[in-house]
C-alpha cells in the first residue's frame, strides 16, 4: 500500500508512473495497475479518503488536458480570462486557449494542483469546439469525453467520484449556456448560473443545486434571518450576508468593480466599462468595413471577414466540390454521402446522422422542456415548436 504523506508530493510521482506504464510491454502491464495508486476508502481514516478522492479528479483532468483540446480557465479578471498556469489574462477565450496550447501543458504547474481539499474544488473548463486528440473525433461535453477516453482509447478515467468540472463553450461574442443556450452579459453570472446545471449539493430548503460543498454553505447564509446591526451607522439587516455586503460597500469602500489595467474602483460595473471603454480603449465596437454588423473582440470580427466576406473555405469535401471554412462543417457535410446513422438512442433505438441531433432528440424521452413562453409559461421541447407557438398564439416571430 502506498502511503499518503503529502498530497503534492505523490500526485507527480503516480501521474509519472502512469505515463512509464504507458512506453513498457504488455507483460509489465499485467502486474502493474493504475488503481493501485489508491488505498481502498475504508476505515483508516477520512483525510486518506479524501486524498484519494482528489488524486482521482487531478488523473481525470490530466487525461482531458492531455487527449483533448479543452482548455482551463483560472477567473476572469480585470483584463480578461487568466491562464491556469501564469498570469497572463486574455479578454478573448480564443486567445487563452492558443497561448495556453502553447506554452502550457499537463496539470503539474497549474493552479488546481494547489488546492489540499475538496471543499471549494471547482474547474472551469473551455470546450469550445472539443475534440480528441488521438482519433480526431468530435465530442460534444466532458462526459461524453470522459467515456470515449475509457471505452475507445484504454485511458483511466474514475467515474465514481461527483464532477467538479464547469463547461464553456465560447461560440460567439455572446456569453451563452451550451447547455440551456440562455444568455448573460458576465461570465460570473453565467458560472452563477451554471449550479442550475450542476447539482452536486442541494439546499434542502429551497433545493438549489450547488458545484461544491463551499458554494452550499455560503448559500446557506441566506437563509438564516434574523436580526443584524451595522455597527457603524445602526442600520438593521434581515441577513447577515446583506448586513456584511453593506458595510463592505458603503464603510470600506470594498468595490468587487475593479479595473485591470490601472486598479480604479468603481460602485457598478457599467462605470467600468465606460471608464475601461474611454480611458484604455477596452470593449470598443468595431464596425465591419463590408457590411453594419458590429464585433467587440478583434478575433470574431476576423472570423466574420474570412467566412463572410472573404469566403475563406480550407476544407474540402473529397467526394463533391464543396468546400467549407470549418471543419465541423465538412464532418455535417460528409453525412450527405455516407447517410451513416451511427448515433442511436437507447430508448427507442431511432437512429441519427449526427450527434447533435441525438442530443435534441433525447430531450424528449427526458421531458426537457426548456424552451418557455414568457407570456403564458407553457414549455416545449423542440425550439422550432416553441417558435410555432409564438408566432401563432401570441403573433411574435422568434428566430
Amino acid at each position: 500500500m502506498i502511503p499518503w504523506v503529502g498530497i503534492h508530493a505523490d500526485i507527480s510521482i503516480k501521474l509519472e508512473r502512469i505515463d512509464s506504464d504507458i512506453e513498457q510491454t504488455e507483460e509489465t502491464d499485467d502486474q502493474w495497475n493504475p488503481y493501485t495508486l489508491f488505498t481502498t476508502a475504508t476505515a483508516e481514516t477520512e483525510k486518506i479518503s479524501l486524498n484519494e478522492e482528489l488524486n482521482k479528479h487531478w488523473i481525470n483532468l490530466r487525461e482531458i488536458l492531455k487527449w483533448s483540446n479543452a482548455t482551463p480557465i483560472r477567473s476572469y479578471g480585470g483584463r480578461g480570462y487568466l491562464c491556469c498556469y501564469c498570469s497572463e489574462q486574455f479578454l478573448d477565450p480564443r486567445d487563452l486557449k492558443a497561448h495556453t496550447s502553447q506554452y502550457h501543458e499537463g496539470i503539474d504547474d497549474a493552479c488546481f494542483t494547489k488546492k489540499t481539499h475538496l471543499n471549494g474544488y471547482c474547474i472551469k473548463l473551455d470546450i469550445t469546439n472539443l475534440c480528441c486528440n488521438i482519433c480526431g473525433e468530435e465530442i460534444d461535453d466532458v462526459e461524453i469525453l470522459l467515456d470515449h477516453l475509457s471505452n475507445d482509447h484504454d485511458r483511466t478515467i474514475f467515474t465514481d467520484i461527483k464532477s467538479l468540472i464547469v463547461p464553456f463553450k465560447f461560440r460567439n461574442e455572446e456569453l451563452q449556456c451550451y447547455i440551456c443556450n440562455e444568455k448573460f452579459g458576465a461570465f460570473k453570472v453565467l458560472l452563477a448560473h451554471m449550479n442550475v446545471h450542476i447539482r452536486n449539493f442541494v439546499c434542502e430548503v429551497c433545493d438549489a443545486g450547488f458545484v461544491n460543498i463551499k458554494q452550499l454553505r455560503g448559500h446557506a447564509e441566506s437563509h438564516k434571518t434574523g436580526t443584524y446591526k451595522c455597527e457603524v451607522c445602526g442600520k438593521i439587516f434581515s441577513t447577515i450576508r446583506a448586513c456584511s455586503f453593506h458595510v463592505n460597500r458603503v464603510h470600506r469602500n470594498s468595490f468587487v468593480n475593479k479595473c485591470g489595467y490601472c486598479s480604479q474602483v468603481f460602485k457598478e460595473c457599467r462605470q467600468k466599462q465606460k471608464h475601461q471603454l474611454e480611458v484604455h480603449g477596452i470593449g470598443a465596437v468595431m464596425n465591419c468595413e463590408y457590411c453594419d454588423r458590429t464585433f467587440k473582440t478583434q478575433s470574431t470580427y476576423r472570423i466574420h471577414v474570412n467566412r463572410d466576406h472573404l469566403k475563406v473555405r480550407k476544407f474540402s469535401c473529397t467526394m463533391c466540390e464543396r468546400r467549407f471554412f470549418k471543419v465541423s462543417d465538412l464532418h455535417d457535410h460528409m453525412v450527405r454521402h455516407t447517410g451513416e446513422r451511427i448515433f442511436k438512442c437507447e430508448v427507442c433505438q431511432k437512429a441519427f446522422a449526427r450527434r447533435k441531433t441525438l442530443r435534441e432528440h433525447n430531450r424528449i424521452h427526458l421531458n426537457d422542456k426548456r424552451f418557455k413562453c414568457e407570456h403564458c409559461g407553457q414549455g416545449f421541447v423542440q425550439k422550432c415548436n416553441w417558435r410555432t407557438h409564438m408566432r401563432t398564439k401570441h403573433g411574435e416571430i422568434k428566430t
